[in-house]
């Protein structure tokens, strides 16, 4: 039982990983990872070459089970839908933000959500992680050559849509702070100053919190937009506001007594703001427990 659980934590943070990748949801993915466990479990390991590899091809077919109802439900979701948002700067072991890499911002988890299940698992296992393509192509039950295809629609589609962000995360990080800074002191001309002129501004609230029912363009009604979302959420008992690293890049998160209450996604490029992602469902905001 011993190395059961061994091999199993030695991949834990990489299954949760490709599972939060396939599925945008911190939830779906603790439990695809529970999941996982319970199919290692009670598998014959005379039948396992290799612990990694099979706990991957496990989780990325138990992942596609979800993706698939996940959609579904997706279809009556109040207002626009964004990915869970996921805290990368917790204290403890630094592995784990390294095996998280760049490629979880949630401007891309939206981008990865406009591919098809298939497309998004070769995408996740073999453009971030590298998976070769034989144990991409066993996991999913299709020939290398279906995969390589796959892989390469992929890619195109993802190249075409995916933002780009500033290389530098010094200059990402001061524009964060200058963002922060307008919107806590309600000071519209200097969030106008923060935005490109065509930045747009996407609330997720799910139903369960107020929120745009759709997205809002232009620097000027943006900041108006997030000016009075900062003043109604002022007098919250115990609100807390600051800088956080919101899915691998700086960005901004707020909890109050009752527990998280926000996070902000920022895709910066040429030092403006370009777009806000906003999560304000409380369903989705776990991953912001510290």
């Amino acid at each position: 039982m011993t190395d059961l659980l061994a091999d199993f934590d030695a991949s834990r943070r990489l299954l949760f990983t490709v599972a939060y990748q396939m599925l945008g949801s911190v939830a779906d993915a603790e439990d695809t990872v529970q999941d996982a466990w319970l199919r290692w479990s009670a598998a014959d390991r005379d039948d396992v070459a290799d612990p990694r590899a099979w706990l991957v091809r496990t989780t990325t077919r138990l992942a596609l089970d979800r993706l698939t109802s996940a959609r579904a439900r997706r279809e009556s979701y109040v207002g626009p839908w964004l990915p869970e948002p996921l805290l990368t700067d917790r204290a403890g072991d630094p592995a784990d933000d390294a095996v998280l890499g760049d490629e979880v911002s949630l401007a891309l988890l939206v981008v990865l959500e406009t591919l098809s299940p298939a497309e998004r698992a070769v995408f996740v296992l073999r453009e971030v992680f590298g998976v070769p393509a034989a144990e991409v192509a066993a996991a999913l039950g299709r020939s290398e050559a279906a995969v390589r295809q796959l892989g390469h629609r992929a890619r195109e589609h993802v190249a075409a849509r995916r933002p780009r962000f500033d290389a530098d995360r010094r200059a990402h990080r001061e524009v964060t702070e200058r963002f922060l800074a307008a919107c806590l002191g309600g000071d519209v001309d200097a969030l106008v100053a923060a935005l490109a002129p065509g930045a747009v501004l996407v609330t997720d609230g799910g139903g369960r919190a107020k929120a745009a029912l759709r997205p809002i363009t232009g620097a000027d009604k943006v900041a108006r937009f997030l000016a009075a979302v900062v003043s109604g959420g002022a007098s919250l008992p115990g609100l807390r506001v600051g800088l956080a690293e919101v899915n691998g890049l700086p960005g901004v998160a707020a909890w109050t007594d009752e527990g998280p209450y926000v996070a902000v996604s920022l895709v910066v490029t040429g030092g403006l703001v370009q777009q806000v992602l906003v999560v304000l469902n409380p369903d989705k905001l776990a991953g912001l427990r510290r």
